[in-house]
């Protein structure tokens, strides 16, 4: 499979590292874990969406945009990292974001990823919950070319087939990571949500015959839609790169058992896998996606889901800043009170 044959731009900081967390194994008692850390690709503190992103904003290039556009929640990562590329290239960019929590916290609709939209220099605006956010993208997108500019429109997440090529070529990094140090590697399990980290995981994986399991832990949607929408992408890009039928629907897996109140909302256990990976491991996560995905690694290996002695790769998505949106999910302030009065 020859990804050179699709334009990208090369910003990322790759490979990105491949690390055996031996604290957090020990703590759980059960298989050894490692990450892979996405969470260290570069671009404003990087993320998973800068490697889509790659071939995203190289077709935009391609097409003569002066102006990207794309969607997300008030705190998304993909909407961040999207900005830091275009002020890297030199293109306006304008963002949507939507509001899907009804938080009125200063720090939520503030600071954390939203700052960051706008030291890149993006513009940006709100809409409520429960809208078709692509298709308010795009007529926003045309009120821009009716004045001159040529728009390229990036869905949620980044999340299409030429996005998905980010993770495809994810999948024979990782691969060839594995083979270096001789890890055989048992299962991968990562968050999901707008499904193109999972789509072209698999398909990279299915396209190497690597016979590795994915569970994508979903951030929002039920199993059974997540699974959907995740295979049509996938079979989608299995097409786009000539591999037509290479992903079954049985190779697409997600467990939609730790979303909890919905997308953007916190969990307790998501807040207890945070507080893990940063005390051993010295590891941030994200309180609404890569947190979630950990959760559930999480419980599943204190259920024994997964044997002793085998290999779990943990693909870390990013998202740390979004922390400073969610400040008081954590009750730090109780703490200070504490000091202070001591």
């Amino acid at each position: 499979m020859h990804l050179a044959r699709f334009p990208r731009i090369h910003l990322a900081h790759l490979p990105t590292p491949l690390e055996r967390l031996d604290r957090l194994s020990e703590a759980l008692g059960g298989p050894e874990i490692w990450i892979k850390r996405d969470d260290c690709t570069g671009l404003s503190t990087g993320g998973n969406k800068t490697r889509k992103l790659e071939f995203l904003m190289a077709e935009a290039r391609d097409q003569g945009a002066d102006l990207v556009m794309t969607q997300g929640a008030t705190q998304s990562n993909h909407a961040r990292q999207t900005a830091a590329f275009a002020a890297k290239l030199g293109m306006d960019c304008h963002i949507l974001l939507e509001d899907r929590t009804g938080s009125k916290e200063e720090n939520y609709n503030q600071n954390g990823n939203v700052l960051l939209d706008f030291l890149h220099g993006a513009s940006a605006e709100k809409r409520g919950s429960g809208l078709d956010m692509n298709a308010e993208m795009e007529g926003v997108a045309d009120g821009f070319r009716a004045k001159g500019h040529n728009v390229y429109t990036i869905p949620g997440g980044g999340s299409n087939t030429t996005g998905a090529l980010g993770y495809v070529n994810c999948a024979f990094e990782l691969l060839s990571q594995a083979n270096d140090c001789d890890l055989v590697i048992d299962h991968i399990v990562h968050a999901t949500g707008s499904t193109g980290t999972q789509a072209g995981l698999v398909t990279g994986l299915k396209a190497m015959n690597a016979d590795i399991p994915v569970l994508g832990i979903s951030v929002r949607a039920p199993k059974e839609a997540q699974e959907e929408n995740v295979f049509k992408l996938a079979d989608a890009t299995a097409e786009k790169l000539g591999c037509p039928g290479v992903v079954a629907p049985q190779d697409i897996v997600a467990n939609s058992d730790y979303v909890g109140e919905g997308y953007g909302f916190p969990t307790p256990d998501g807040i207890e896998a945070i507080h893990m990976f940063a005390q051993l491991e010295a590891i941030l996560l994200d309180p609404v996606y890569s947190s979630k995905g950990a959760a559930g690694l999480i419980d599943l290996i204190r259920k024994g889901h997964f044997a002793k002695g085998e290999r779990v790769v943990f693909l870390h998505t990013g998202g740390s800043v979004s922390l400073f949106g969610y400040m008081s999910s954590f009750g730090f302030e109780s703490n200070l009170k504490s000091a202070a009065n001591s």
